[in-house]
């Protein structure tokens, strides 16, 4: 039997920062508790892009508080339910996702949805460093009261000092191996609610307490008819699962730190329904301050700390927003880009090296996107791409819970030569039929308008397909 390393399939040994990110994790490495968990999560809905979708879910789709509400906690429930599904054989068997996805697609196949997953990652990753510089630049702004000045590739001097200098962050962070990652999202997470908690307190006090009156206004909505509610209720849920769809499907990236199984599913437990509702909350109410104070319905917080004219409110909200994009980055993109790129050659491509071959990418997208990206738009490019992931989510799931009863081999799982996971030269017959047939129908909710109907639920449809599929055409395991 030729494995990529002998010592891979046990869970003794460390894997240091250098080492290969895709061995199983050592029984040292799993000590992430309920609290690192919640923290993944928290970082996830934190970006200004997320804070801006859930304070215009009770502005924008015509729904009463109540339903937008209910509406959150449903998707929360059942992107948790999604997530401890993805999430066990992580945390079970110390696998990323990469791993994981050889059981159903092959040795081979695997690298496939692999490689996608990671296009998707980098491409974010490279953006959001951008984002993030553009709270440096304006921290830079603020202390220095400096102006702007000439601009090379849409960029001026400033602008490129704080993007070197978040890109740089980034890969700090990296280097020193995923415990550092673990306590940049236990530190961004709680920092990040209590300046947001302070925010509404500074809209409260120049509300001269009318914030409650108007979160009122729009949490009522008592216009709303049944079918309204109805619709708007199914809008939002698909919204928010598609919002999280990426995570869904490589969460035992980082369940395989997990202490235990108890441990992630508490953390999940807290970190989706309990963070949906707080920091939908603090949404509401900071939008409805914004309203009282500014006269309008304001969803970007960077534009209601500029209106506040606060130069210490200004300097916080930096260092906030550049906390919150950096860790939804760690969270969404640098992990399941640097798996998905160290599983194209696992036994030459370390975790660092997959690291500083995302950053690359990142300086290279995040760059252009002023200049460029930004300007011709490959949202459809992106968006296909996550829509061909879909199926695999339901092929892994199936073949997991469905034919193997939750059994893996860990030693076949790393035999890259032979095995029961090696299939016909290392792919899975039945998977990529199954995943070609759902991925047309996935595919086609992108490009093809008749699809809008189906809102954000594409992705679950697509997953379901891929599932039912398999379920079909693959062979039990005797």
């Amino acid at each position: 039997m030729a494995s990529i390393d002998d010592t891979s399939v046990t869970h003794g040994g460390t894997m240091d920062a250098d080492g290969n990110t895709l061995n199983p994790t050592g029984a040292d490495e799993k000590t992430w508790g309920s609290f690192a968990i919640f923290n993944i999560w928290a970082n996830d809905v934190q970006s200004l892009f997320g804070y801006s979708l859930v304070a215009s879910l009770f502005i924008s789709f015509g729904v009463g508080g109540w339903t937008a509400f209910a509406a959150l906690i449903t998707a929360g429930l059942f992107v948790m339910w999604m997530v401890n599904l993805s999430g066990a054989p992580g945390e079970k068997y110390g696998i990323p996702y990469p791993v994981f996805a050889r059981a159903s697609l092959g040795t081979q196949g695997a690298k496939l949805p692999a490689i996608l997953r990671a296009i998707v990652a980098v491409f974010w990753y490279g953006v959001q460093v951008y984002f993030a510089s553009t709270a440096i630049a304006l921290l830079i702004y603020s202390i220095t009261g400096a102006s702007g000045g000439a601009e090379y590739l849409g960029l001026n001097a400033i602008d490129w000092i704080a993007f070197l200098i978040v890109w740089a962050f980034h890969i700090v962070i990296f280097w020193r191996g995923m415990n550092w990652v673990e306590t940049f999202l236990n530190i961004a997470g709680p920092f990040v609610y209590l300046v947001m908690i302070g925010l509404v307190i500074v809209l409260w006090q120049r509300s001269d307490g009318q914030l409650l009156a108007a979160t009122a206004t729009i949490f009522a909505n008592p216009e709303g008819t049944f079918w309204t509610e109805a619709k708007g209720f199914i809008a939002i849920v698909g919204t928010m699962v598609a919002y999280f769809a990426a995570v869904m499907i490589n969460f035992s990236d980082f369940s395989r730190y997990a202490k235990d199984k108890k441990t992630m599913i508490r953390g999940n437990l807290w970190g989706l329904p309990f963070n949906m509702i707080l920091f939908s909350a603090l949404a509401l109410l900071t939008t409805g301050g914004a309203a009282v104070v500014f006269g309008e319905e304001i969803i970007n917080p960077t534009e209601i700390v500029e209106r506040t004219d606060s130069v210490v409110l200004g300097i916080i909200a930096a260092i906030t927003f550049f906390a919150a994009t950096v860790g939804i980055n760690l969270v969404a993109n640098f992990i399941p880009a640097v798996n998905g790129i160290a599983n194209l050659s696992p036994e030459k491509i370390s975790f660092r090296k997959a690291g500083l071959i995302t950053s690359f990418f990142a300086l290279v997208i995040g760059g252009l996107w002023v200049s460029f990206i930004s300007q011709v738009g490959i949202g459809g490019f992106v968006n296909t791409l996550g829509a061909v992931l879909a199926p695999i989510f339901g092929i892994m799931i199936v073949d997991y819970y469905v034919h193997r009863k939750e059994q893996l081999s860990e030693a076949d799982l790393y035999n890259m030569d032979g095995g029961i996971y090696h299939y016909d030269n290392g792919w899975n017959g039945a998977a990529v039929k199954a995943f070609g047939i759902a991925a047309v129908f996935s595919v086609a909710t992108v490009w093809v308008p008749w699809f809008a109907v189906l809102s954000g639920f594409n992705w679950v449809i697509g997953a379901a397909l891929g599932g039912v599929i398999y379920n079909v055409l693959a062979k039990k395991p005797a």
